[in-house]
């Protein structure tokens, strides 16, 4: 049977928050955009899978793309979400020092932050104390631009703000092969109604498939192909009450921002992420990991009942790079990298991607100019 075969300006490969942030922006410039999605619904990928925290821009190396979108990001969105009535409250982090030994490491993310134009300050136990005193610290570092937000709230603005400038979002379907010659892109579109669209400009936002359907791509060249891992990160959940009104980050672990207390708009409190490497997607969620978590929070929170702990769900990072791989940041390709007119690929797009989203949509919008 002939499939179809449609022309259009813009296509946007992903309906999580970065995908429509940018497909909102590019049709606020005046492009054509259809956002395709393989779910029934948009955000239910890495966007629903997160701890929904608007991060200041602390970890990231200076000059990194994570350190400049994240800040450039943090302030966009705040100012975002108050004029766009999306829920969100700017309460703040402490970044907590379990023992003496970690107090270097402290000071070690302030300068850091400082490099990156986020003022972190120093307080010591007695400090700590005052302020949060179920926690057991021995130093601590203050963050006020730390916030919380609802992410399906800001996605659904988005979206509104996509198809009141005449984009459209199609859902269900997937694209399963693409190939760019003589300034077209072509992407084959599965699902109900198989077709094929050419289009003069394609983003790949595809989340966690960015990279499978990049290595696919006719005619990108192999270099612009990456590797991907996947680190795996699971929550539990607190019922009832917790005695904290700001988050608590312990210090940094490899791969991940170690065993955090995050809460949602309603107050209630979350652990999580922790960081485990997996060969496939799997959303699993092992009760037996809780003995761990229940380890690590009474190192700062001793008063935690562990009766009160469940299950809740996980999320799959897209690493660009492994184990021992260390740092590895956001990578945005496009023309002037691949040499392919009107493609961006956006890859390894894990935390701080929320927080950076509107920052995000306009760096890919400025590839496209």
């Amino acid at each position: 049977m002939q499939k179809e075969i449609l022309e259009t300006q813009t296509v946007v490969i992903g309906a999580g928050v970065v995908g429509l942030a940018i497909a909102r922006a590019l049709a606020r410039a005046g492009h054509d955009v259809i956002v395709l999605e393989s779910a029934g619904r948009f955000g239910e990928g890495i966007s629903s899978r997160n701890s929904e925290v608007i991060h200041a821009g602390i970890y990231y190396p200076e000059g990194s793309l994570k350190a400049e979108l994240c800040v450039a990001g943090r302030q966009r969105l705040y100012e975002y979400c108050q004029t766009r009535k999306v829920d969100h409250r700017k309460c703040g982090k402490w970044i907590v020092a379990a023992d003496e030994s970690q107090n270097g490491k402290l000071k070690d993310i302030q300068a850091a932050a400082a490099h990156n134009g986020v003022e972190l300050t120093v307080h010591e136990a007695d400090r700590l104390a005052r302020e949060i005193p179920e926690v057991r610290a021995s130093s601590g570092l203050w963050s006020p631009e730390t916030g919380i937000i609802d992410s399906h709230g800001l996605m659904l603005s988005l979206l509104g703000e996509l198809e009141d400038a005449g984009g459209q979002l199609v859902l269900r379907s997937p694209v399963v092969a693409a190939e760019s010659e003589n300034h077209w892109h072509r992407l084959r579109v599965g699902g109900d109604h198989l077709l094929t669209l050419k289009a003069k400009n394609v983003i790949n936002a595809a989340g966690l498939a960015a990279v499978p359907l990049a290595n696919n791509w006719v005619g990108l060249p192999d270099e612009y192909k990456p590797r991907q891992w996947f680190a795996r990160g699971i929550y539990f959940s607190y019922s009832g009450r917790t005695p904290f009104k700001t988050l608590i980050y312990p210090v940094p672990e490899p791969g991940g921002l170690g065993v955090h207390l995050t809460l949602d708009l309603a107050g209630q409190a979350r652990f999580g992420p922790d960081v485990e490497w997996i060969e496939t997607e799997d959303y699993t969620v092992d009760p037996n990991r809780q003995e761990t978590f229940v380890r690590g929070i009474r190192q700062w929170w001793p008063g935690l009942d562990p009766t009160r702990l469940q299950p809740a769900y996980a999320g799959i990072r897209p690493k660009l790079a492994g184990p021992d791989g260390g740092f590895a940041d956001f990578r945005i390709d496009g023309p002037e990298d691949h040499g392919l007119p009107g493609l961006v690929n956006l890859f390894g797009i894990e935390s701080p991607g929320l927080t950076s989203c509107l920052a995000i949509a306009d760096f890919v919008k400025r590839k496209l100019n």
